[in-house]
Protein backbone atom coordinates (compact mmCIF):
# COMPACT_ATOMS: atom_id res chain seq x y z
CA UNK A 1 0.00 0.00 0.00
CA UNK A 2 0.66 4.01 -0.05
CA UNK A 3 1.17 5.47 3.11
CA UNK A 4 2.11 8.99 3.72
CA UNK A 5 3.95 9.65 7.06
CA UNK A 6 3.60 13.43 8.29
CA UNK A 7 5.34 15.41 10.56
CA UNK A 8 8.87 14.33 10.42
CA UNK A 9 8.04 10.88 12.16
CA UNK A 10 11.07 9.26 12.43
CA UNK A 11 12.74 7.59 10.05
CA UNK A 12 13.06 4.18 11.65
CA UNK A 13 8.43 3.86 10.85
CA UNK A 14 9.33 4.28 7.00
CA UNK A 15 12.20 1.56 7.08
CA UNK A 16 9.97 -0.79 8.83
CA UNK A 17 7.03 -0.37 6.43
CA UNK A 18 8.89 -0.35 3.04
CA UNK A 19 10.87 -3.73 4.56
CA UNK A 20 6.87 -4.96 4.65
CA UNK A 21 6.75 -4.42 1.14
CA UNK A 22 5.19 -0.78 1.25
CA UNK A 23 5.67 2.45 -0.32
CA UNK A 24 5.99 4.98 2.02
CA UNK A 25 6.30 8.92 1.60
CA UNK A 26 7.99 10.92 4.54
CA UNK A 27 6.45 14.61 4.62
CA UNK A 28 8.28 16.96 7.45
CA UNK A 29 5.13 19.22 7.66
CA UNK A 30 1.35 19.00 8.90
CA UNK A 31 -1.67 20.04 6.29
CA UNK A 32 -4.78 22.11 6.79
CA UNK A 33 -7.60 20.81 6.22
CA UNK A 34 -8.29 20.88 2.03
CA UNK A 35 -4.49 20.42 1.21
CA UNK A 36 -4.43 16.92 3.55
CA UNK A 37 -7.62 15.95 1.81
CA UNK A 38 -5.45 16.55 -1.45
CA UNK A 39 -2.81 14.91 -0.18
CA UNK A 40 -4.34 11.87 1.06
CA UNK A 41 -6.27 10.95 -2.35
CA UNK A 42 -2.88 8.77 -2.98
CA UNK A 43 -2.52 7.46 -0.21
CA UNK A 44 -4.20 3.76 1.41
CA UNK A 45 -2.91 4.46 4.96
CA UNK A 46 -1.43 7.79 7.05
CA UNK A 47 0.94 8.11 10.10
CA UNK A 48 0.31 11.61 11.96
CA UNK A 49 1.47 13.35 15.34
CA UNK A 50 -0.22 16.13 17.15
CA UNK A 51 -0.24 18.78 14.52
CA UNK A 52 -2.33 17.04 12.22
CA UNK A 53 -6.31 17.42 12.72
CA UNK A 54 -8.31 14.92 10.92
CA UNK A 55 -11.53 16.18 11.68
CA UNK A 56 -15.11 14.60 10.46
CA UNK A 57 -14.85 16.46 6.98
CA UNK A 58 -11.32 15.13 6.22
CA UNK A 59 -12.26 12.11 7.14
CA UNK A 60 -15.45 11.65 5.33
CA UNK A 61 -13.18 13.06 2.10
CA UNK A 62 -10.57 10.49 2.86
CA UNK A 63 -12.90 7.36 4.05
CA UNK A 64 -11.04 5.15 1.45
CA UNK A 65 -8.27 4.93 3.99
CA UNK A 66 -6.96 1.92 5.62
CA UNK A 67 -5.95 2.90 9.04
CA UNK A 68 -4.46 6.07 10.73
CA UNK A 69 -1.16 5.86 12.72
CA UNK A 70 -0.67 8.10 15.90
CA UNK A 71 2.74 8.47 16.26
CA UNK A 72 1.96 9.45 19.76
CA UNK A 73 0.15 9.03 22.77
CA UNK A 74 -2.88 11.07 22.36
CA UNK A 75 -5.74 10.73 19.87
CA UNK A 76 -7.04 13.76 20.26
CA UNK A 77 -6.39 15.28 17.31
CA UNK A 78 -8.44 12.23 15.71
CA UNK A 79 -12.58 12.12 15.00
CA UNK A 80 -12.52 8.68 16.42
CA UNK A 81 -16.44 8.07 15.97
CA UNK A 82 -16.29 8.91 13.12
CA UNK A 83 -12.99 7.04 11.97
CA UNK A 84 -15.07 3.92 13.15
CA UNK A 85 -18.05 4.61 11.37
CA UNK A 86 -15.82 4.59 8.24
CA UNK A 87 -14.02 1.56 9.25
CA UNK A 88 -10.49 2.98 9.79
CA UNK A 89 -8.82 1.67 12.96
CA UNK A 90 -6.61 4.20 14.34
CA UNK A 91 -3.08 2.94 16.23
CA UNK A 92 -1.02 4.63 18.96
CA UNK A 93 1.82 4.72 21.13
CA UNK A 94 0.20 4.65 24.80
CA UNK A 95 3.79 3.71 25.83
CA UNK A 96 6.88 4.72 23.88
CA UNK A 97 7.43 7.87 25.46
CA UNK A 98 6.30 7.38 29.09
CA UNK A 99 9.93 7.54 30.45
CA UNK A 100 10.85 10.68 28.33
CA UNK A 101 7.59 12.98 29.99
CA UNK A 102 8.52 11.60 33.72
CA UNK A 103 12.30 12.58 33.34
CA UNK A 104 11.13 15.72 32.07
CA UNK A 105 8.60 16.23 35.38
CA UNK A 106 11.01 15.09 37.80
CA UNK A 107 13.33 17.61 36.30
CA UNK A 108 11.22 20.10 36.68
CA UNK A 109 10.24 19.87 40.27
CA UNK A 110 13.90 19.80 41.18
CA UNK A 111 14.48 23.42 38.62
CA UNK A 112 11.40 25.17 40.25
CA UNK A 113 12.21 24.27 43.61
CA UNK A 114 15.75 25.65 43.21
CA UNK A 115 14.35 28.61 40.66
CA UNK A 116 16.91 27.41 38.25
CA UNK A 117 15.67 29.06 34.82
CA UNK A 118 15.02 32.75 36.95
CA UNK A 119 19.04 32.45 38.16
CA UNK A 120 20.26 31.33 34.64
CA UNK A 121 18.26 34.03 32.43
CA UNK A 122 19.80 36.69 35.29
CA UNK A 123 23.29 34.89 34.74
CA UNK A 124 23.15 35.17 30.89
CA UNK A 125 22.59 38.70 31.49
CA UNK A 126 24.94 39.45 33.66
CA UNK A 127 23.53 39.79 37.27
CA UNK A 128 25.32 37.40 40.01
CA UNK A 129 22.75 36.56 42.30
CA UNK A 130 24.00 34.38 44.52
CA UNK A 131 21.16 33.32 47.33
CA UNK A 132 19.40 31.02 49.06
CA UNK A 133 16.56 32.26 49.49
CA UNK A 134 13.26 31.23 47.99
CA UNK A 135 15.52 27.33 47.35
CA UNK A 136 15.00 24.31 48.82
CA UNK A 137 15.68 20.59 47.88
CA UNK A 138 12.92 18.08 47.24
CA UNK A 139 13.79 15.71 49.72
CA UNK A 140 10.40 15.13 52.11
CA UNK A 141 8.57 17.06 50.22
CA UNK A 142 4.88 15.66 48.83
CA UNK A 143 4.49 15.71 45.24
CA UNK A 144 0.86 14.81 44.48
CA UNK A 145 0.38 12.67 40.70
CA UNK A 146 -3.35 13.13 39.05
CA UNK A 147 -3.70 10.28 36.93
CA UNK A 148 -1.90 7.13 37.92
CA UNK A 149 -1.10 5.84 34.11
CA UNK A 150 1.69 4.82 32.31
CA UNK A 151 3.33 8.26 33.02
CA UNK A 152 2.18 8.80 36.28
CA UNK A 153 3.22 5.92 37.53
CA UNK A 154 6.53 6.44 36.42
CA UNK A 155 6.56 9.65 37.50
CA UNK A 156 5.91 8.08 41.11
CA UNK A 157 9.41 6.07 40.63
CA UNK A 158 11.39 8.55 39.91
CA UNK A 159 10.13 10.75 42.59
CA UNK A 160 10.49 8.05 45.04
CA UNK A 161 13.87 7.74 44.16
CA UNK A 162 14.78 11.36 44.90
CA UNK A 163 13.01 11.08 48.51
CA UNK A 164 10.02 13.18 47.58
CA UNK A 165 6.67 11.65 49.28
CA UNK A 166 3.88 10.34 46.52
CA UNK A 167 0.13 10.82 46.49
CA UNK A 168 -1.67 10.11 43.73
CA UNK A 169 -5.26 10.01 42.51
CA UNK A 170 -7.14 8.85 39.58
CA UNK A 171 -11.05 8.14 38.82
CA UNK A 172 -10.28 4.42 39.37
CA UNK A 173 -8.45 2.09 42.00
CA UNK A 174 -4.85 1.53 41.20
CA UNK A 175 -2.37 -0.45 42.79
CA UNK A 176 0.03 1.55 43.79
CA UNK A 177 4.26 1.57 43.35
CA UNK A 178 6.52 1.75 45.95
CA UNK A 179 5.49 3.43 49.13
CA UNK A 180 3.24 5.66 47.19
CA UNK A 181 -0.26 6.32 48.06
CA UNK A 182 -3.70 6.78 46.63
CA UNK A 183 -5.86 9.29 48.47
CA UNK A 184 -9.53 9.58 47.68
CA UNK A 185 -10.28 12.82 45.92
CA UNK A 186 -8.24 15.17 44.14
CA UNK A 187 -9.23 18.52 46.87
CA UNK A 188 -7.17 15.82 49.09
CA UNK A 189 -4.24 15.85 47.44
CA UNK A 190 -4.02 19.41 45.88
CA UNK A 191 -4.29 20.40 49.62
CA UNK A 192 -1.28 17.93 50.92
CA UNK A 193 1.26 18.79 48.04
CA UNK A 194 4.57 20.33 47.49
CA UNK A 195 4.33 19.79 44.09
CA UNK A 196 1.25 18.83 41.69
CA UNK A 197 1.45 16.91 38.49
CA UNK A 198 -0.68 16.31 35.84
CA UNK A 199 -1.08 13.14 33.64
CA UNK A 200 -4.75 13.17 32.57
CA UNK A 201 -6.08 12.48 28.81
CA UNK A 202 -7.97 15.27 27.33
CA UNK A 203 -11.88 14.70 28.09
CA UNK A 204 -15.25 16.85 28.87
CA UNK A 205 -14.23 15.67 32.41
CA UNK A 206 -10.56 17.15 32.40
CA UNK A 207 -10.96 20.42 30.55
CA UNK A 208 -10.25 22.82 32.74
CA UNK A 209 -10.04 20.91 35.65
CA UNK A 210 -7.42 23.09 37.03
CA UNK A 211 -9.61 26.05 37.21
CA UNK A 212 -9.70 28.93 40.24
CA UNK A 213 -11.22 27.02 42.90
CA UNK A 214 -8.83 24.47 42.27
CA UNK A 215 -5.45 26.37 42.18
CA UNK A 216 -6.76 28.12 45.75
CA UNK A 217 -6.88 24.96 47.31
CA UNK A 218 -3.26 24.00 46.75
CA UNK A 219 -0.77 25.08 49.35
CA UNK A 220 0.53 28.30 49.63
CA UNK A 221 4.09 28.34 47.85
CA UNK A 222 3.64 25.43 46.34
CA UNK A 223 3.78 24.66 42.33
CA UNK A 224 2.27 22.93 39.41
CA UNK A 225 3.46 21.27 36.20
CA UNK A 226 1.53 20.11 33.18
CA UNK A 227 2.57 17.95 30.30
CA UNK A 228 -0.55 16.54 29.86
CA UNK A 229 -2.98 18.45 27.84
CA UNK A 230 -3.18 22.11 27.17
CA UNK A 231 -6.90 22.30 27.91
CA UNK A 232 -6.55 20.96 31.49
CA UNK A 233 -5.38 23.87 33.26
CA UNK A 234 -7.29 27.29 33.43
CA UNK A 235 -4.07 29.54 32.62
CA UNK A 236 -5.92 32.75 33.25
CA UNK A 237 -6.25 31.30 36.56
CA UNK A 238 -2.70 30.02 37.09
CA UNK A 239 -1.39 33.45 36.31
CA UNK A 240 -3.46 35.38 38.60
CA UNK A 241 -2.39 32.81 41.19
CA UNK A 242 1.02 33.25 40.39
CA UNK A 243 0.46 36.82 40.40
CA UNK A 244 -0.80 36.75 43.98
CA UNK A 245 2.05 34.37 44.65
CA UNK A 246 -0.21 32.25 46.12
CA UNK A 247 1.96 29.29 43.86
CA UNK A 248 5.59 30.05 44.00
CA UNK A 249 6.17 28.52 40.46
CA UNK A 250 4.43 26.21 37.38
CA UNK A 251 6.02 24.42 34.76
CA UNK A 252 3.65 23.98 31.38
CA UNK A 253 4.49 22.08 28.32
CA UNK A 254 1.17 22.10 26.62
CA UNK A 255 -1.40 24.44 25.69
CA UNK A 256 -4.87 25.18 24.47
CA UNK A 257 -3.66 26.67 21.18
CA UNK A 258 -0.01 25.54 19.76
CA UNK A 259 1.30 26.70 16.80
CA UNK A 260 1.08 24.63 13.56
CA UNK A 261 4.55 25.16 12.79
CA UNK A 262 7.76 26.66 14.69
CA UNK A 263 8.27 29.46 12.68
CA UNK A 264 4.50 30.66 13.80
CA UNK A 265 5.74 32.68 17.29
CA UNK A 266 3.99 31.99 20.17
CA UNK A 267 2.57 34.11 22.69
CA UNK A 268 0.87 33.63 26.60
CA UNK A 269 0.51 35.81 29.40
CA UNK A 270 2.27 33.19 31.69
CA UNK A 271 5.71 34.30 29.77
CA UNK A 272 5.40 37.61 32.08
CA UNK A 273 5.43 35.57 35.37
CA UNK A 274 8.86 34.32 37.62
CA UNK A 275 9.68 31.06 38.44
CA UNK A 276 7.53 29.82 35.36
CA UNK A 277 9.30 26.97 33.06
CA UNK A 278 7.70 27.38 29.49
CA UNK A 279 8.50 24.49 27.07
CA UNK A 280 7.20 23.75 23.55
CA UNK A 281 5.24 21.07 23.94
CA UNK A 282 8.31 18.35 24.36
CA UNK A 283 7.74 15.92 27.12
CA UNK A 284 7.95 13.11 24.71
CA UNK A 285 10.68 14.81 22.31
CA UNK A 286 13.12 12.71 23.08
CA UNK A 287 15.34 10.69 20.12
CA UNK A 288 14.86 7.42 21.95
CA UNK A 289 11.07 8.00 22.52
CA UNK A 290 10.47 9.24 18.75
CA UNK A 291 12.35 6.17 17.75
CA UNK A 292 10.81 3.69 20.01
CA UNK A 293 6.92 5.38 19.05
CA UNK A 294 8.36 5.05 15.19
CA UNK A 295 8.99 1.15 15.89
CA UNK A 296 5.83 0.98 17.61
CA UNK A 297 3.21 2.29 16.02
CA UNK A 298 4.95 1.09 12.46
CA UNK A 299 4.54 -2.27 13.46
CA UNK A 300 1.09 -1.94 14.67
CA UNK A 301 0.14 -0.18 11.29
CA UNK A 302 2.71 -3.19 9.18
CA UNK A 303 0.52 -6.07 10.94
CA UNK A 304 -2.59 -4.71 10.21
CA UNK A 305 -2.46 -4.17 7.06
CA UNK A 306 -1.13 -7.52 6.93
CA UNK A 307 -3.25 -9.85 8.91
CA UNK A 308 -6.17 -7.72 10.37
CA UNK A 309 -5.01 -7.63 13.82
CA UNK A 310 -6.50 -5.00 15.41
CA UNK A 311 -4.95 -5.18 19.08
CA UNK A 312 -3.95 -1.62 20.31
CA UNK A 313 -6.58 0.16 18.13
CA UNK A 314 -8.01 2.92 20.27
CA UNK A 315 -11.62 3.22 18.12
CA UNK A 316 -11.95 -1.11 16.93
CA UNK A 317 -13.00 -4.34 18.64
CA UNK A 318 -9.88 -6.33 19.09
CA UNK A 319 -9.04 -9.20 17.17
CA UNK A 320 -6.40 -11.37 17.22
CA UNK A 321 -6.20 -13.82 14.28
CA UNK A 322 -3.01 -15.92 13.63
CA UNK A 323 -0.02 -14.42 11.45
CA UNK A 324 -0.65 -17.36 8.92
CA UNK A 325 -3.08 -16.88 6.25
CA UNK A 326 -4.67 -19.76 5.32
CA UNK A 327 -5.82 -18.88 1.29
CA UNK A 328 -6.90 -15.28 1.39
CA UNK A 329 -8.37 -13.52 4.55
CA UNK A 330 -11.22 -11.03 4.13
CA UNK A 331 -10.91 -8.56 6.22
CA UNK A 332 -14.13 -6.65 6.76
CA UNK A 333 -15.88 -3.80 8.74
CA UNK A 334 -19.64 -3.79 8.73
CA UNK A 335 -22.69 -2.11 10.50
CA UNK A 336 -23.54 -4.02 13.58
CA UNK A 337 -27.21 -4.95 12.94
CA UNK A 338 -28.67 -8.12 12.86
CA UNK A 339 -28.54 -10.80 10.21
CA UNK A 340 -24.63 -9.62 8.74
CA UNK A 341 -22.67 -12.81 9.86
CA UNK A 342 -25.44 -14.76 7.86
CA UNK A 343 -25.64 -12.92 4.66
CA UNK A 344 -22.00 -12.85 5.01
CA UNK A 345 -21.95 -16.71 5.57
CA UNK A 346 -24.69 -16.74 3.19
CA UNK A 347 -22.45 -15.43 -0.08
CA UNK A 348 -19.83 -17.86 0.76
CA UNK A 349 -21.82 -21.17 1.08
CA UNK A 350 -23.57 -20.00 -2.31
CA UNK A 351 -20.05 -19.54 -4.20
CA UNK A 352 -19.26 -22.53 -2.73
CA UNK A 353 -16.04 -21.35 -0.90
CA UNK A 354 -14.72 -23.46 2.01
CA UNK A 355 -13.87 -21.32 4.88
CA UNK A 356 -10.89 -22.16 6.88
CA UNK A 357 -11.68 -19.82 9.86
CA UNK A 358 -13.92 -17.02 11.32
CA UNK A 359 -13.30 -14.91 14.02
CA UNK A 360 -15.67 -11.81 15.40
CA UNK A 361 -15.64 -9.22 17.11
CA UNK A 362 -18.33 -5.92 17.95
CA UNK A 363 -18.86 -3.28 20.03
CA UNK A 364 -22.35 -0.82 19.76
CA UNK A 365 -21.85 0.41 16.53
CA UNK A 366 -19.36 -2.22 13.98
CA UNK A 367 -18.77 -5.64 13.87
CA UNK A 368 -14.95 -6.62 12.45
CA UNK A 369 -14.81 -9.77 11.10
CA UNK A 370 -11.71 -11.82 10.01
CA UNK A 371 -12.16 -14.84 7.46
CA UNK A 372 -9.55 -17.41 5.80
CA UNK A 373 -10.90 -18.49 2.76
CA UNK A 374 -9.76 -20.42 -0.50
CA UNK A 375 -8.03 -18.12 -2.52
CA UNK A 376 -9.82 -17.20 -5.82
CA UNK A 377 -13.25 -16.21 -5.41
CA UNK A 378 -13.25 -12.69 -6.46
CA UNK A 379 -16.93 -12.56 -7.39
CA UNK A 380 -18.25 -13.38 -3.64
CA UNK A 381 -15.98 -10.79 -2.36
CA UNK A 382 -17.43 -8.13 -4.94
CA UNK A 383 -20.68 -9.07 -2.88
CA UNK A 384 -19.84 -9.03 0.19
CA UNK A 385 -18.57 -5.32 -0.73
CA UNK A 386 -22.21 -4.27 -2.18
CA UNK A 387 -24.19 -5.65 1.20
CA UNK A 388 -25.77 -2.42 2.92
CA UNK A 389 -24.54 -3.19 5.57
CA UNK A 390 -20.78 -3.05 4.47
CA UNK A 391 -18.57 -0.55 5.47
CA UNK A 392 -15.08 -1.52 4.39
CA UNK A 393 -13.77 -4.84 2.96
CA UNK A 394 -10.40 -6.11 1.12
CA UNK A 395 -8.54 -9.25 0.83
CA UNK A 396 -5.07 -10.19 2.21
Amino acid sequence: MKIALLEAIHPVAKEHLEKAGHSVDLYTQSYADDDLVQLLADYEAVGIRSKTHMHEKVLEKASHLQAIGCFCIGTNQVDLPTAKRLGIPVFNAPHSNTRSVAELVLCEVVALSRRLFDMSSLVHQGTWNKSAAGSFEVRGKTIGIVGYGHIGSQVSVLAEAFGLNVLYYDIVKKLPLGNSRQVESLEVLLSQSDFVTLHVPETPETKYMMGERQLALMKEGSFLINASRGTVVDLTALKDSLDREHLAGAAIDVYPSEPKKNSDGFKTDLQSCGNVILTPHIGGSTQEAQFKIGQEVSESLEVFLATGLTIGSVDFPQLQPPKEIRGRRLINVHKNVPGVLGDINSIVSQAGINIHSQLLATDEHIGFLLMDIEAGHDQAFEKISQLDTNIKTRLV
